[in-house]
């Protein structure tokens, strides 16, 4: 019964990549919504990304071979992360040995945007070093938040492995929720907006050099280089609402391979991530964005945040 589940808790990863494209379309058609505009359909990102995927590059003179190589360690960094996380199949805690910790997740997520950082880089362009340059300065202040955050959830569940994690919280029901968890939670929310190039850190949708900083570094990259970027950007965002809704709130997941459980923890997932969209299409439409030196402010919170968590959490898990 192992090898199957473990087959089938990997190839997770790839309903992520598959969904977020349309969780990104149904995040941008509310904010239209709420912002009394119409909007483009909620399928338009799966057009956009097979619009750029036959188009001809356009490479710059002065870029190596880096350059090129970039947008694919980008996505298959991305694509490994996706494999380590429950989507809608909580990983069984069997002696059947680790799949893949939290810590590897933030490994190759951090790998993603250091290759994309290089890439920019190397086009020799001034856009590029300044968004590399900002990028750079937000990880070096998410990363810590980021994994403070998921220790809390390990440490409730006393493994690093996000599938187990899950199946331990849906077991255990409310009982696993606590003040560390909510804290937790709080702070995660804060880093996902962060690390995924959201409101109020950066904005996605603007072009204007003084609040650029992701969409900075990928200015010179068109065609395929540029819809690989794309797809890994939006798989990430989709992959934060996952941590989030399935790390600390799995109620519904499937715990065994059952048809049944299997639908429901796709319906159940699915009703999730839309309120996940909903909640964070209201924060962006009603918050501005920060100023640059503002950002540390920001993350230091979400660091607050995470540490006052793991705090809470040992203190219940250890009895203190």
């Amino acid at each position: 019964m192992e090898a199957p589940l473990n087959a089938g808790f990997a190839f997770q990863g790839i309903v992520i990549f598959l969904a977020a494209p349309l969780a990104a379309g149904v995040l941008r058609k509310l904010k239209a919504v709420l912002q009394n505009r119409l909007g483009a359909p909620v399928v338009q990102p799966y057009r956009d990304l097979r619009k750029l995927l036959g188009k001809e590059e356009v490479v710059s003179g002065t870029a190596s071979g880096l350059f090129r190589v970039a947008p694919y360690v980008v996505f298959a960094a991305t694509a490994g992360a996706c494999s380590l996380v429950p989507v809608v199949l909580a990983r069984m805690a069997t002696a059947g040995g680790a799949w893949g910790d939290l810590v590897v997740l933030v490994g190759l997520l951090a790998l993603g945007r250091f290759a994309l950082a290089l890439g920019a880089l190397e086009a020799g362009s001034a856009f590029g070093g300044m968004g590399s340059s900002r990028e750079m300065m937000v990880s070096s202040l998410a990363e810590p938040a980021l994994l403070t955050a998921l220790f809390v959830a390990a440490l409730e569940a006393r493994t690093s492995e996000a599938g187990r994690i899950a199946a331990h919280v849906a077991r255990t029901g409310g009982a696993a929720f606590g003040p560390g968890s909510a804290f937790a939670l709080a702070a995660l929310f804060l880093v996902a907006l962060a690390e995924c190039g959201r409101l109020p850190v950066d904005n996605p949708s603007t072009h204007l050099e003084l609040t650029m900083i992701h969409e900075a570094m990928i200015l010179e990259y068109s065609g395929r280089s540029l819809a690989l970027i794309e797809w890994a950007s939006q798989a990430r965002l989709l992959l934060f609402m996952t941590l989030l809704v399935d790390l600390f709130l799995p109620w519904g997941i499937a715990l065994d391979a059952s048809a049944a459980a299997l639908a429901l923890g796709a319906a159940v997932y699915a009703l999730k991530i839309a309120g996940l969209c909903a909640v964070l299409a209201f924060a962006e439409t009603s918050t501005a964005k920060l100023r640059l030196f503002r950002v540390p402010d920001f993350l230091g919170a979400a660091f607050v945040l995470a540490l006052i968590g793991l705090f809470s959490q040992g203190f219940i898990q250890w009895g203190l």
